[in-house]
């Protein structure tokens, strides 16, 4: 058994503190009021002064620490095995629009990063796919020579030219938006969630196509105005790509795809929480508008994640530089973000005012619960040992994964 005793635990619903949490096995098997004493054999950890919240599940995230997802069949291991210092258990990997040969390589490692995860690594999901079916004009740090059309039955592929771009791979073989379609459904157990445009031709199909299919789709890099928006959600449409960023402005006469992600309850919405994405005062309002329990926090985070300013990267190829506030293109677009989960935590508790409770939903319940993972993102008997333990000001010292302890700035008793 193990004992993590005398922490501020933080619950779905309150605050429990002091509390402790027994573990045995990959479970939690109690949760309760007050310090516990341990039994010989037990490892015992005194946690007074500290919080215990539930592993952070990260559904947006390109890389950390110089690694990029698209690098290469080891990338998206190695990331796993970095994120548990920032209290993550759980990731979706993310990719940008790349062509068919790069997505096939990136899910295949993520493939084998499911099946056969690295001792003390973070949870790899199935990924999130930036798709290549998004709008020109919203791209963002998208590379646009690898954008598509959606396949629409009955129209004959269109070839790589001007306006479709030319393949990214090393072959540098032209596509179509079916090549990539081939790829997805060839590799369909490994991928979770689909960002696309649904104003695209074609796109409003693509939705219902990749519900079929099992995949969550999700709106972003999109151009859709509020009535689209609303007609993508009716199609199967669940989630929205970071709320406010790459989508036209929210306005009072033209809510625009944000007013339509805003509007409805059957849509869970990402907010990357910096603090610079989205000021503190937009999150407090778009969270108290959607309630925590429809909104996820994420990192979109980068490979410039965890390094200093300066530093230069890479992001599906492109190279990225990180500043302070983000991580940016040689052109100056903003590229992605250099922010960690426990960072967003620490962003949602200080700077937008929410309770640890209400950041926890954001950074763990929410995410858990839209991608179906029964037992995950809650401190409960009976769910997973996945959690973290933060110090007073939200810094993650030890963080656990299946009962396991995959990362310590504490002294383990002997």
């Amino acid at each position: 058994m193990i004992m993590l005793s005398g922490a501020d635990l933080v619950l779905p619903d309150r605050l429990l503190g002091p509390g402790s949490v027994v573990i045995d096995g990959n479970r939690i098997v109690d949760v309760r009021a007050g310090a516990i004493a341990s039994s010989p054999g037990d490892l015992h950890f005194d946690l007074h002064g500290h919080y215990i919240v539930p592993g952070f599940v990260d559904v947006h995230v390109h890389g950390l620490q110089g690694l990029d997802s698209l690098d290469g069949p080891h990338a998206v291991g190695s990331i796993a095995a970095l994120l548990p210092r920032y209290g993550v258990t759980a990731f979706a990997p993310t990719s940008v629009a790349c062509s068919p040969g790069i997505l096939r390589r990136f899910l295949l490692a993520v493939r084998q990063a499911r099946l056969a995860p690295a001792p003390q690594a973070a949870r790899v999901l199935p990924a999130h796919l930036e798709s290549n079916f998004l709008n020109p004009d919203y791209r963002g740090a998208q590379p646009v020579e690898c954008l598509r059309m959606p396949p629409v039955p009955g129209r004959r592929p269109a070839p790589a030219g001007p306006g479709q771009g030319k393949a990214a791979d090393p072959a540098k073989t032209p596509y179509t938006g079916e090549d990539l379609l081939l790829e997805m459904e060839r590799g369909q157990a490994d991928i979770g969630i689909v960002t696309l445009a649904p104003e695209l031709p074609g796109g409003m199909a693509l939705v219902a196509q990749l519900r079929a299919r099992g995949h969550l789709v999700s709106l972003g890099h999109s151009g859709a105005d509020y009535e689209t928006g609303c007609a993508a959600i009716a199609a199967g449409a669940t989630q929205g790509t970071h709320l406010f960023n790459r989508m036209p402005k929210l306005g009072h006469r033209h809510p625009g795809l944000a007013g339509a992600i805003l509007d409805s309850e059957d849509v869970a919405a990402e907010i990357v929480c910096d603090g610079y994405h989205v000021h503190p005062a937009i999150m407090r309002m778009a969270i108290g508008a959607k309630t925590p329990a429809r909104m996820m926090a994420i990192t979109d985070g980068t490979a410039g994640a965890g390094l200093p300013s300066g530093a230069r990267v890479g992001l599906g190829g492109q190279t990225i530089t990180v500043e302070e506030s983000a991580s940016f293109l040689e052109d100056g677009t903003l590229a992605g973000s250099v922010l960690t989960m426990d960072r967003a935590f620490r962003v949602l508790v200080a700077q937008v005012g929410l309770t640890p409770v209400d950041a926890a939903i954001l950074c763990s319940t929410t995410p858990a619960r839209e991608l179906h993972l029964d037992g995950f993102g809650v401190l409960a008997a009976g769910a997973f040992a996945d959690l973290a333990v933060l110090d007073p000001t939200c810094h993650v010292v030890q963080t656990w994964i299946g009962g396991e302890l995959a990362y310590s700035a504490l002294p383990v008793p002997i």
